[in-house]
């Protein structure tokens, strides 16, 4: 019997579903399955969710946009959102039970110098963090229904 799907969705799948996926899936350990999707991929992850992540010690350079039409035939046992726009166009995918909205701001949009913009990528990536390894505590010690 394969593991319960957690999937993350966002618009672009380029940064902040690709850092809720990393962040859930070191937390969580072997308990679900994650990956992460968009509605409107961008092709690519982006270079500075990499390196945020690289920073806790996470490697997603394996990791690839991807469009949530992947999903549809595979049971999903929780949806999360992470962004407005993927919440409004979300569908259901079989076998899900669960669906959760925590939106972020996203890091791609952030102007400044390189610093201003990594900064915003690093506060992105601590509310995901905070959140998703919140809700992982919550899988583990069961208070969180998974399936």
């Amino acid at each position: 019997m394969s593991k319960p799907l957690v999937l993350v969705l966002c618009t672009g799948n380029s940064c902040r579903s690709h850092l809720a996926e990393a962040i859930l899936r070191r937390a969580v350990g072997d308990l679900v399955d994650v990956a992460s999707a968009g509605s409107k991929p961008a092709g690519y992850v982006h270079p500075m969710a990499l390196e945020v992540l690289k920073e806790i010690g996470l490697d997603a350079s394996a990791h690839r946009s991807k469009h949530l039409t992947e999903f549809l035939e595979v049971p999903v046992t929780t949806v999360i959102t992470v962004c407005g726009n993927a919440d409004q166009v979300c569908p259901i995918f079989p076998g899900q039970i669960n669906r959760h909205h925590w939106g972020f701001q996203d890091p791609a949009h952030a102007t400044g110098t390189p610093e201003e913009i990594r900064n915003e990528f690093r506060r992105v990536r601590d509310e995901i963090r905070l959140v998703f390894e919140a809700y992982a505590a919550g899988l583990k010690e069961g208070s969180v229904r998974v399936k």
